[in-house]
């Protein structure tokens, strides 16, 4: 099986590697890719948000499933772009894809289904942001209604910030603060069926102790063993065969992985957003402990055959991800720099998410520049691989948080 990876990050370094490592794929090539699918993958040059230039690129290889990884160019539909040149095809639609594409979109599918989650209201001038902070208070929650890769999110106690974050955006989902802790969970569709993959839990925080920023997400691991029995159940009864049908009764039927994020709320989980991809850092554990062959899986939820696949089956233990990110991250984070130390250890892989080569040098070129995976018996185990091989990684500059999965 020849297969295609869209896509430049963490995430596509990690569905890269578990493609690889599956006996049922000959030939591997990802677009645009890095420095670390590079190493696995033949790599090409790509704008992934093109439609025409992805299946073009697709129909030269003769590929036999393409598997598009990041928002963008779901919501661009490149799937749609693919599949209509009759290739095989793992991503929503783009009209599915607006589950992420928007917010306002996901509330109303939300609210069609009945799908718990936060009260909200979609604001366009100032004063409807002003009357919604008002009606919701602190801590007041403001979310751009567009893609905004994972930082168009303010949750803050400063009204002040909150508007201006509002007006900045232009085009904005205020909503009352959901509190609990949250959850990650990723649901394979074919349009019809979905299966649950093994929930996760990401930090979004820039820095320790949930302190800073929202970023795309600094760390995370997998399994959770504190998480409530019968939590994925109620979540694939209560969330995702909902969502999914509501879609399907709209005219685009949901094929892909549909990323849950949720809050552990008082009165039960209930949504926080929705993501039509897999989420990163949260594929990177993921991915690491599944034991099912990816491709076979992939390809079902592209041919609409998941329903007569084997169920996803999980290697025992832990695995624990820590985010190493650039100088100024998430605001302008320097590009450029040598990074060095990268070489595995018996429990521990580095995967490239910002980066590129330089010559025989591999250099930074992003703001989340490498996803350090570390694995054990146990979580704690886990974490100390990880924060091991972290600590051989050398950037100038660089930071990563140290309590990931504390």
């Amino acid at each position: 099986m020849r297969v295609l990876v869209i896509g430049s990050g963490g995430r596509e370094h990690a569905l890269c590697r578990s493609l690889s490592l599956d006996p049922q794929v000959t030939e591997l090539h990802s677009a645009p890719g890095n420095a670390g699918t590079a190493e696995i993958s033949t790599t090409h040059q790509v704008t992934a948000t093109d439609p025409e230039q992805v299946t073009e690129l697709a129909r030269r290889l003769e590929a036999d499933l393409v598997v598009i990884g990041p928002e963008a160019p779901l919501v661009a539909g490149v799937a749609d772009a693919v599949r209509r040149a009759g290739i095989t095809c793992f991503g929503p639609s783009r009209e599915a894809a607006m589950i992420e594409g928007s917010k306002t979109f996901a509330k109303e599918v939300m609210t069609a289904a009945d799908v718990p989650t936060a009260r909200a209201r979609t604001c366009v001038t100032p004063e409807e942001a002003a009357a919604a902070l008002e009606e919701f208070g602190a801590p007041y929650v403001v979310k751009d209604d567009g893609l905004a890769a994972g930082k168009g999110v303010v949750v803050t106690e400063d009204r002040e910030l909150a508007l201006r974050h509002a007006a900045a955006c232009g085009r904005v989902v205020i909503e009352e603060f959901l509190d609990g802790p949250e959850v990650s969970l990723f649901a394979l569709c074919d349009g019809k069926t979905a299966v649950a993959l093994q929930p996760a839990q990401d930090f979004k925080r820039a820095h320790d102790g949930d302190e800073g920023p929202n970023t795309g997400g600094m760390g995370a691991y997998t399994p959770l063993t504190w998480a409530p029995e019968g939590l994925t159940e109620q979540v694939m009864r209560e969330v995702v065969h909902p969502t999914v049908g509501e879609l399907a009764r709209r005219g685009s039927p949901y094929q892909g992985v549909l990323y849950v994020g949720l809050a552990l709320t008082a009165k039960g989980p209930k949504v926080i957003e929705f993501n039509a991809r897999f989420g990163d850092p949260e594929t990177q554990v993921i991915l690491d402990r599944l034991e099912t062959p990816l491709a076979g899986l992939l390809t079902a939820c592209a041919t609409g055959a998941l329903g007569e696949a084997p169920a996803p089956v999980f290697r025992d233990g832990s695995a624990v991800t820590v985010v190493v990110a650039a100088e100024n991250y998430p605001d302008s984070p320097v590009k450029g720099d040598v990074i060095e130390g990268l070489e595995p250890t018996a429990d521990a892989y580095v995967l490239h998410a910002g980066t590129r080569r330089e010559g025989d040098r591999v250099v930074s070129d992003g703001g989340r520049v490498l996803d350090v995976v570390g694995t054990g018996p146990d979580q704690e185990s886990a974490r100390r691989n990880a924060y091991e091989l972290v600590g051989r990684v050398k950037l100038r500059g660089s930071h990563h948080r140290t309590d990931i999965a504390r």
